[in-house]
């Protein structure tokens, strides 16, 4: 059989750092007899290398090779993978079988070249899939739990289980029985599974910076704020290269570490699963496992300095600084109380009377200027809601929701696994007093086909609706009536039509590119 008469396929390789028998030479070696014997002609390789299989958001091959087929161009009509844990070791088994679903939708079906079975959709194979995959989630729940198991052991003898080592520390590859080998650089990682980590104390003067800001707390009596502004004017930099602010300097006042302790498990993020705190009961606790910066009564004293400035304080205590502030300056802003030596951090406001917002009212100021982008931002975010509601209840089974995690907002997917950003521009007035519309585009949402919602004069409904092929900006930007940069999409009348108009819109952008 000639090239020309082979069907042309990719092929998907994927690993992680489990056994050779899952290298990608060994992976590619497999495809090919497998190719050679049922007349295919690998024509592109999508690989991610070094990538977990649990989430589909760290593996850029297997993003661009759904993308591809769904959209047309991958030019292949057959995916070819080594088996199903390659294709992904989802914890939701419909996730993994969405995704082939997607493929075989497009007319490219998946091929699983090492399995003892043929993927053709008869019944048997069904099963065998649904076995496979519900075994490939369990592998690495159970070696999640093995993984974990194991680090509390070193965790309990006072190794570091990996993570920055924070300001004036370093970390130290140490042999098994402690003998030291060699300090590791940022991003370094060591090359035997036997050696170990231990934190040392770093250069001199961060060392003696750590012990000023103790000083600082304890016998200066500066607040949190003011020891990171005290930093700051001496061009002091923190662990990042970044400028001081509050919370790097409170973590080194709270982190035992910095005493000789060791603690491991104070939170947990398992097959990334959003992390969550963990009580005290079950953290890894050992004592004397690095050499401290300061000694273990400086750490205490530090840490009844930091709890008793806000939690032994009555509400009035904290509440009549912010009277003081406010008498002095006729008004108070979030920088102000920052500022201050005699009030106590936002975070302390917040957590006490559940918003810097009633802790105002608590003292009989509205601060209206505090509070007008709040309020703007709710408002924004509330009708953005509702017009998300709104699609959602036009297009049943068409379209869904994608909810990242972290800050990054949600976005519409559409049936076919198309991206669509939803973004909200709010309206402001320039000092001429003409309108202007403000973009603000989210950096990993600038490649996505955009529904840009224009609100009105008031910011409290929407003007009009255009589809976008994409933001094609990095940072926020204005816009005017009828700007040009408008005619590079479709205005959107009707909005039962949307998906119309972005398929039309992406076919567009294709034809242009």
């Amino acid at each position: 059989m000639t090239e020309n008469q082979l069907i042309p396929a990719v092929q998907y390789l994927r690993m992680s750092t489990e056994h050779q028998q899952y290298s990608l030479e060994h992976q590619m070696t497999a495809i090919q007899r497998y190719a050679e014997s049922h007349g295919f002609h690998v024509v592109r390789t999508y690989s991610d290398s070094a990538k977990s299989g649990l989430v589909l958001k760290r593996r850029a091959g297997l993003r661009q090779l759904l993308q591809d087929v769904v959209s047309g161009s991958s030019g292949c009509r057959a995916i070819l993978v080594y088996d199903v844990s390659r294709w992904g070791r989802f914890q939701d088994t419909d996730e993994s079988a969405h995704y082939e679903f997607l493929c075989r939708s497009a007319g490219v079906p998946v091929h699983y070249c090492a399995e003892q079975f043929t993927n053709d959709g008869s019944l048997p194979s069904l099963i065998m899939k649904a076995l496979k995959r519900t075994m490939a989630g369990e592998y690495s729940r159970e070696l999640g739990v093995k993984v974990l198991a194991g680090q509390k052991r070193q965790a309990q003898l006072g190794f570091k289980q990996g993570g920055h080592p924070g300001y004036g520390l370093r970390r130290l590859l140490v042999r098994p029985d402690r003998s030291p080998k060699q300090i590791l650089a940022t991003g370094e990682l060591k090359s035997l599974a036997t050696d170990r980590v231990i934190l040392v104390p770093g250069p001199i003067y961060e060392v003696e910076t750590v012990r000023d800001i103790y000083r600082m707390l304890i016998s200066e009596k500066m607040s949190v704020s003011g020891i990171a502004r005290e930093l700051n004017r001496k061009n002091i930099t923190n662990a990042r290269g970044r400028k001081w602010r509050y919370s790097s300097v409170y973590g080194v006042l709270s982190h035992p570490k910095y005493f000789g302790c060791h603690v491991f498990g104070r939170t947990s993020a398992r097959l990334f699963t959003p992390m969550v705190k963990l009580p005290k009961s079950d953290w890894i606790v050992k004592s004397g496992a690095f050499e401290p910066i300061i000694d273990a009564e400086t750490f205490a004293q530090a840490q009844e300095v930091l709890e008793g400035r806000t939690i032994t304080k009555s509400d009035e205590e904290l509440l009549n600084p912010l009277r003081s502030l406010l008498s002095v300056h006729g008004r108070l802003s979030l920088r102000l109380i920052q500022r201050s030596p005699d009030t106590a951090s936002q975070a302390t406001y917040r957590n006490r009377f559940g918003s810097i917002r009633h802790a105002y009212e608590l003292i009989g100021y509205g601060g209206p200027e505090d509070f007008g982008s709040i309020d703007l931002n709710r408002r924004t975010r509330g009708l953005r809601d509702k017009l998300i509601e709104r699609i959602l209840e036009l297009f049943p089974g068409e379209m869904s929701v994608r909810r990242p995690n972290g800050r990054w907002r949600t976005r519409l997917r559409l049936d076919n696994g198309l991206l669509v950003s939803v973004v909200i521009a709010r309206a402001l007035r320039t000092r001429q007093g003409t309108l202007r519309w403000q973009v603000v585009p989210a950096p990993r949402e600038c490649k996505s086909i955009m529904l840009l919602a224009r609100l009105d004069a008031t910011n409290s409904s929407f003007l009009d609706l255009y589809v976008l092929p994409s933001i094609d900006r990095r940072k926020r930007f204005r816009i005017s009536l009828d700007d040009p940069w408008l005619s590079r999409g479709e205005r959107l009348v009707d909005l039962s039509r949307l998906r119309e108009v972005v398929e039309r819109v992406r076919r567009a952008r294709r034809t242009q590119h």
